[in-house]
């Protein structure tokens, strides 16, 4: 079984466990590493087994996967942020105005947080480039300003870029619900059998991680970039905690009104909802 999932601190620490063999599984896993923009593409020729999907991919791919009830990446209280340098002149207007028509850097077009960005600016130009490439972009004037995920958001202030816009609070002010925006996913053709065993296992993997925090961690920091272990640990319990083990109500909520939304101002197609319980 191919089993994807990205590079980031977050999903290192969600499957050491597994990778580890510190649980036990039925099945073989090959794991392969790539950043959440690559997956994303790769899964529309479903060459992978398991993998980490933006939610806004899943829009694109719901007749070959289904979302797996574990393994969310939910942000309550953060989320992308867009940044700009403090001495580049956006327009005086207030809000999202000042937005408008700004050439913004995103992490990849099938990116959750380039729908939020959509679903809250009419008229921007995206600029796709590799997540971890954005900050210089916006150092270097190479664009206007920066959408920022993984460990950007916590450490944007070191660069001296001001934030702008916080993608979070935007979200939270439309529905006041969390705000989901990466997923697990597994191939609609595998056995149900299948299907519901690696769902076990990540469960499993989650919480030994969950359980022991400082080992996950010292796993994690291989994927850090830079990030000392206080930070790589704050990173990785802001996107796995209680609604990366069991997707709730709340998430499956915010989920729905996410594609209505979306629906509504006409980015996509409303897709079919399916996520594997156990």
């Amino acid at each position: 079984m191919i089993v994807a999932h990205t590079p980031d601190a977050d999903d290192a620490f969600m499957f050491y466990a597994m990778v580890s063999r510190k649980i036990k599984m039925d099945f073989e896993v090959e794991h392969l590493i790539e950043d959440i923009e690559t997956l994303n593409k790769m899964a529309f020729d479903a060459q992978l087994d398991v993998t980490a999907l933006s939610l806004h991919a899943y829009a694109y791919l719901h007749e070959r996967y289904r979302i797996l009830s574990a393994g969310a990446s939910v942000g309550d209280g953060y989320g992308p942020i867009v940044v700009a340098r403090s001495d580049v002149s956006l327009e005086e207007s207030e809000g999202l105005e000042r937005l408008k028509g700004c050439k913004i850097a995103i992490p990849g077009k099938y990116t959750t947080a380039n729908l939020l960005l959509k679903l809250a600016i009419d008229d921007y130009h995206p600029v796709e480039m590799r997540f971890d490439t954005i900050i210089n972009a916006v150092k270097r004037r190479d664009v206007d300003a920066g959408l920022l995920i993984h460990e950007g958001q916590l450490t944007y202030a070191e660069h001296g870029l001001p934030k702008v816009l916080d993608l979070w609070e935007w979200w939270y002010e439309q529905t006041s619900l969390p705000l989901p925006l990466g997923v697990n996913v597994i191939r609609r053709d595998l056995p149900e059998e299948v299907q519901r065993a690696f769902l076990v296992a990540l469960k499993e993997s989650i919480a030994y991680a969950i359980e022991n925090p400082d080992e996950a961690v010292d796993y994690a920091m291989k994927f850090a970039r830079g990030m000392d272990k206080e930070m790589t640990k704050k990173f990785a319990t802001m996107y796995v905690n209680e609604y990366t083990y069991e997707m709730p109500e709340s998430v499956v909520e915010a989920i729905e009104r996410m594609f209505e939304m979306a629906v509504e101002k006409g980015v996509l197609k409303r897709p079919k909802l399916d996520i594997l319980f156990v």
